[in-house]
């Protein structure tokens, strides 16, 4: 089974340096938020990031490269203090130079990623360790994403209906191939699979094959960024290697903005972490 895990770690943070009415955060939190550090928000004393690491241990990545900006020092600092505890699972970074998007993103992780297939996920989600088992055990040669029923997503995540319900579906056909990722459906039931609307949380499973096409797609032509569901639809259209929908009844957690942080850490009281 793969060994690497890619984290993207990039992203500016805007929505979670919003104010949010009503949202009382202590000070340390506070400047985090404004900072737009969402990987550092402190659940139980612990950055948010830190769960996100251990879920990837617990499945069993022993190889985890940060994509970052190269002026962000703070996780490169937070996890060199950590490197004996953490022993043998590595810690590796990767710089995306200028916010240019999803898919530059992870193209900048093309170097520490090598010839090998492995798993690329946000910081500031947690995703289940069944899900991350789930994608580790896909055949070699294939790239995978988990489906998540809408509806259990809603049940055991702490993401509001109203947002889900404006996620990205994935459209697939009888053998559970991907089809492609359809952003914002008119009517995401269109794309049901017997009854479930399955969404895309953003994790995935990829071969090498993905830099090909990372390398080979053109920017948004309204945001002008590099996005990863277009890369991902050029695997699927050149035929660059299989993609296979995995169906998941699982909930994910999202620390997006201020308003979900009492929840994530609600949802997390209880949970250790081992190193």
């Amino acid at each position: 089974m793969i060994r690497k895990a890619v984290i993207l770690a990039r992203g500016l943070g805007t929505r979670m340096q919003r104010e949010a009415e009503g949202v009382q955060l202590d000070e340390t939190t506070r400047a985090w938020a404004n900072r737009g550090m969402k990987a550092m928000i402190p659940v139980a004393g612990r950055p948010f990031v830190d769960y996100v690491v251990e879920n990837c241990i617990r499945a069993g990545f022993t190889q985890i490269c940060f994509v970052v900006a190269p002026d962000n020092n703070v996780l490169r600092e937070h996890y060199a203090a950590h490197t004996e505890s953490l022993n043998p699972v590595t810690i590796h970074f990767a710089n995306q130079l200028e916010p240019k998007g999803t898919a530059d993103a992870v193209y900048a992780a093309k170097e520490f990623v090598g010839e090998e297939s492995f798993v690329m996920l946000n910081c500031d989600n947690l995703y289940p360790v069944s899900d991350l088992i789930a994608l580790r055990e896909v055949e070699e040669g294939a790239n995978a994403l988990p489906g998540y029923d809408r509806e259990q997503l809603i049940a055991k995540s702490n993401i509001p209906p109203d947002r889900i319900a404006r996620f990205a579906v994935v459209d697939v056909d009888a053998q559970w191939n991907l089809k492609r990722i359809v952003e914002k459906p008119d009517n995401p039931e269109d794309y049901a699979v017997n009854g479930k609307v399955l969404v895309s949380m953003n994790i995935f499973r990829f071969t090498p094959d993905i830099f090909t096409a990372c390398e080979r797609i053109e920017p948004h032509p309204v945001r002008g960024e590099y996005e990863l569901p277009s890369a991902v639809q050029y695997l699927i259209d050149h035929r660059l290697a299989p993609f296979k929908v995995i169906p998941s009844q699982e909930g994910v957690l999202d620390l997006t903005g201020k308003a979900d942080i009492a929840s994530v850490r609600q949802l997390l009281e209880g949970m250790k972490i081992a190193w």
